[in-house]
């Protein structure tokens, strides 16, 4: 599922930061497939997999508790939504409710969605290098 919603993702640098955040908090994929907030289609030729979360539909699944979550789950959860579906957020509200971890989650997010994956700069003979992200992504433990 998280390869099929980055699939569906790959070019609009916030809706992949929205679905590489829920991917790698590791929480939500599951749990918004589980409440059906996730349609995942194969495509006709080929056959690979596509999936979008069915963000407009959110809002009662939390409230009719199809989905629980910790204030921190949640706080990632409203990042997503925010990149994804561009509904405002309260930052002040989402900092004080993550831990080390999931602020590094949230700030590469950001950093994704702004492109600083694919910042250049002029290098001293003129040509362009590629710069590192702003902040990376951290690396997954399975």
């Amino acid at each position: 599922v998280e390869v099929a919603l980055l699939r569906a993702a790959v070019g609009d640098y916030a809706a992949e930061a929205a679905a590489l955040l829920l991917a790698n908090d590791g929480y939500w994929p599951a749990r918004l497939r589980a409440a059906g907030m996730i349609t995942v289609e194969a495509e006709p030729v080929g056959g690979q997999l596509w999936a979008r979360i069915e963000w407009p539909e959110l809002d009662a699944a939390l409230a009719d508790g199809r989905l629980p979550a910790s204030r921190e789950e949640l706080a990632v959860l409203r990042v997503a939504v925010s990149l994804a579906d561009g509904r405002p957020v309260d930052l002040a509200d989402v900092a004080v409710a993550l831990d080390r971890r999931s602020l590094g989650l949230v700030l590469a997010a950001h950093a994704h969605a702004a492109g600083s994956h694919e910042h250049r700069a002029p290098a001293a003979d003129g040509s362009d290098v590629r710069l590192e992200p702003l902040f990376r992504w951290p690396t997954r433990h399975r």
